[in-house]
């Protein structure tokens, strides 16, 4: 059987399950899951205009109504009776279009694409979300659920038990997952058990054929009616209970072109790198965020400098005293608040450059790490690290943070004397690339930078996944 044959059984299936809506319920669970998580994602913003992938029978579709009933949904399948079947109890508002999702044929942007349930039945998953994402709003949201590998245990121990090969389908593993990830997307994959009882075997038999999933997987046959008994009776001796694997991913696309740039430590290079990117791309710059001004100029005069005609943005925070920005401001009497760190609005098409202080775990509030405003701004980051001894902790540790929250990586600077090694492990084990090794300058100039500049990569060559 030809893929395009089991994608042809597979929509038949679904067409044919007339009783989804009664045989739904971890569908179910799963929608209002994948609703609550992209409602939190999105912190308050309403979006305008939505697309579902995958939308069955409409159990996200009424959950993505009753949360933003002025958006404009445009709901999609590829099975065209359980496209009719969204359309009856759907609001006049909502728009239903008969499409495969790993072929898009609507126009963006969207602020919101989502879909329950439907990546595991898509045959290459990270391609048709790097194809979803491109349809995207900057700052929009990609909202995905899917069944993982473990889905069925019980019934595949049954199988087992009974020497019958089963033939549910091959669901991903966790691992696999995080490579479906867009590129440069911020976000995170979420995961859990959900155990759902059922009267006998033969009754889970029933409500996989009633879901329209009793399709085989490519290259099986269906199971002989005596197997299927003999395999459902040892279920029964079980309990009949089944276990569904769920996983939900939220990512957000980069809400401006551009990247934050953080470090491992204090004085690591990172205003130099900056001025460097700001050079090589011909991009605005930021400091959101200044302390130290008793003892030197200031980055933001450093990088304009170093950088002649790059545009700038005012600071949110200047302060005098050598420290943290949070001590800084607490010293001077001032406090900072997350409004007054909302990225700056930046025109022409035009990339932006913002730089942290000090390294990832360095307070910028009372309330907000660097972390956190990485997280916050969804832009992936440069981290600058040390090229020399102890470099390796620091930066995979960095690496280990900036990740544990969903922040995407562009890749590391290192800086200092040429350190092959200390650069072969970085790319390895933080599972990063390595951008630009820049050597120390004796004097930094314009001329110097522009000649470093020249030896980062273009902004293209970041975009594209490694």
């Amino acid at each position: 059987m030809t893929d395009l044959q089991h994608r042809e059984r597979i929509r038949r299936s679904f067409d044919l399950a007339e009783g989804y809506d009664g045989a739904a319920t971890v569908q179910r669970l799963a929608a209002r899951t994948l609703a609550a998580r992209l409602a939190r994602v999105l912190d308050g913003r309403k979006p305008t205009r939505i697309l579902e992938i995958g939308c069955g029978t409409g159990l996200l579709t009424e959950q993505l109504a009753r949360n933003w009933p002025e958006a404009q949904i445009v709901a999609t399948d590829f099975a065209p009776q359980m496209l009719e079947r969204a359309r009856r109890h759907a609001p006049p508002t909502t728009e239903f279009k008969l499409m495969d999702a790993a072929s898009p044929t609507v126009e963006g942007p969207f602020d919101v694409v989502c879909g329950n349930l439907v990546m595991q039945w898509l045959e290459q998953p990270g391609q048709v979300m790097e194809r979803l994402g491109e349809l995207l709003a900057p700052g929009g949201v990609l909202a995905v659920s899917t069944l993982l590998d473990g889905t069925f245990a019980e019934w595949k121990a049954a199988c087992a038990f009974e020497g019958v090969q089963p033939a549910t389908p091959h669901y991903p593993e966790s691992g696999q997952i995080q490579a479906w990830t867009p590129w440069l997307f911020s976000g995170l994959w979420a995961s859990e058990s959900c155990v759902q009882a059922f009267g006998s075997g033969l009754e889970f038999v029933r409500h996989l054929k009633a879901t329209g999933a009793s399709v085989p997987q490519a290259g099986h046959k269906p199971m002989g009616a005596g197997a299927l008994v003999r395999v459902a009776r040892r279920l029964d001796q079980s309990g009949a209970a089944i276990t569904w694997q769920l996983a939900y991913g939220c990512f957000r696309k980069p809400p401006v072109a551009g990247v934050f740039v953080t470090g491992t430590d204090t004085g690591v290079g990172k205003t130099f790198v900056s001025a460097c990117l700001v050079q090589r791309w011909q991009a605005a710059y930021w400091k959101p965020l200044q302390s130290g001004l008793a003892d030197e100029v200031g980055d933001t005069a450093t990088v304009t400098h170093l950088a002649p005609g790059a545009v700038s943005f005012p600071s949110a925070g200047v302060f005098q005293a050598s420290l943290s920005p949070q001590a800084a401001a607490e010293a001077e009497g001032v406090q900072v608040c997350r409004a007054q760190l909302a990225l700056p609005k930046v025109e022409d098409g035009r990339l932006l450059v913002v730089e942290g202080a000090g390294g990832v775990m360095v307070p910028a509030t009372d309330e907000l790490m660097m972390l956190d405003l990485a997280a916050i701004w969804g832009l992936p980051v440069v981290l600058v690290a040390r090229s020399g001894l102890g470099t390796l902790n620091h930066t995979l540790l960095s690496l280990q943070a900036l990740r544990s929250r969903g922040v995407a990586v562009a890749g590391v600077v290192l800086n200092g004397p040429y350190n092959p090694a200390n650069s072969r492990t970085i790319a390895q084990l933080g599972k990063v690339r390595i951008l630009a090794e820049v050597a120390h300058l004796p004097s930094l100039s314009p001329d110097s930078v522009a000649e470093v500049a020249a030896t980062f990569p273009a902004w293209k060559t970041v975009c594209a996944r490694p």
